[in-house]
């Protein structure tokens, strides 16, 4: 097979993938944006106590927290 047919066959099969693939995006249904941003809003509403960048997280829990002080001698 030569060079240039395997390439032509890679190149085709690349675009075949391709249409597949916006096919399948446009056939998505989709809603609008300010439904999905209301959506967003009362979602993060609802999660705000659970949430540790806004109620913070407890230093007897937190795994990031030094467990010793640093002492230089």
């Amino acid at each position: 097979m030569e060079a240039g047919k395997v390439y032509s066959s890679n190149t085709v099969l690349q675009a075949r993938k391709a249409v597949e693939q916006l096919r399948l995006e446009a056939g998505l249904e989709r809603i609008k944006i300010s439904a999905a941003a209301a959506q967003l809003v009362q979602y993060c509403q609802e999660n705000r106590r659970g949430d540790p960048l806004l109620t913070g997280i407890a230093a007897s829990s937190n795994p990031f927290k030094d467990k010793k002080t640093c002492v230089l001698l």
